[in-house]
């Protein structure tokens, strides 16, 4: 592994982004309008070394749970995330305005398929039975609405805010 190409400006730009928006979860805010789906999206379509994609994203998620605390659907979490990482690997050679959007709106459905789930599976609070899944489904839409309007909001301030540093410090875009 060379230091060098893994400690480059733009993984600090990057990875200071990311920091950043895990520090803005913390702050109080409408619920499920946080940033950390956006930067599991950005991280994985800007960071090169694919280790770094999951390492950065999930660390900072990891970071600000220490602080906020944990839960018993943590796993479900970091997996849904992982897979908005491996959503944003798929775009980083088509960063597009179209693309993250697609990948923001996807982050969230995502989410809220894989979380929702684990929680009718793994709580006492609805049968398990395919008419508790869809309870446990509809009881989280008011939920969804915040993460889909939060995934959009910070996706396009992360990559619009990084395409603008690219374009006027072109070595960010190497």
């Amino acid at each position: 592994m060379n230091l060098k190409e893994t400690v480059s400006p733009k993984v600090l730009v990057i990875a200071g982004i990311i920091l950043f928006a895990a520090v803005m979860r913390l702050i109080p805010h409408y619920p499920n309008f946080t940033p950390i789906a956006a930067i599991a999206l950005f991280g994985g379509a800007h960071l090169g070394k694919k280790w770094l994609a999951f390492f950065i994203p999930l660390f900072a998620l990891f970071i600000s749970d220490l602080i906020i605390g944990f839960h018993g659907f943590m796993i479900p979490v970091y997996v849904s995330f992982a897979l908005v990482v491996l959503l944003g690997q798929l775009m980083r050679n088509n960063v597009r305005v179209h693309t993250v959007l697609g990948g923001a709106i996807a982050s969230s459905v995502l989410f809220f398929l894989i979380t929702n789930f684990a929680v009718w599976a793994g709580s006492p609070f609805y049968p398990q039975t395919f008419a508790g899944l869809m309870q446990s489904y509809t009881m989280a839409i008011p939920f969804f609405h915040s993460s889909v309007l939060g995934d959009l909001f910070y996706s396009g301030i992360f990559f619009d805010s990084f395409y603008l540093l690219q374009q006027k410090y072109p070595e960010l875009a190497k």
